[in-house]
């Protein structure tokens, strides 16, 4: 099979954990991920869009939305965005 990149949102569960730590504990947690970025919501709270690059098999995008959302200090993860890679 192919493969496909999946763009995913990630809330932490406070403004008060360091998004730095955030991004150091996906990655570690995760092979494939490309880019971490943060978007402004509001009152000091970022969301975190994460880019990863993944196979194109039958569950893989929810075990990586699973992996993600259970990250220390992530309150939920939302998958946004799947395209299949040529």
């Amino acid at each position: 099979m192919g493969k496909v990149a999946v763009i995913l949102k990630l809330m932490p569960e406070s403004a008060d954990i360091p998004v730095e730590d955030l991004k150091t504990a996906i990655k570690a947690t995760v092979q494939g991920i490309d880019d971490v970025r943060e978007e402004p919501i509001g009152f000091g709270l970022f969301a975190l869009k994460v880019a990863a690059i993944i196979e194109d098999e039958e569950g893989a995008t929810d075990a990586l939305e699973s992996k993600l959302a259970a990250v220390e200090g992530i309150a939920s993860a939302e998958i946004t965005d799947v395209n299949r890679m040529i």
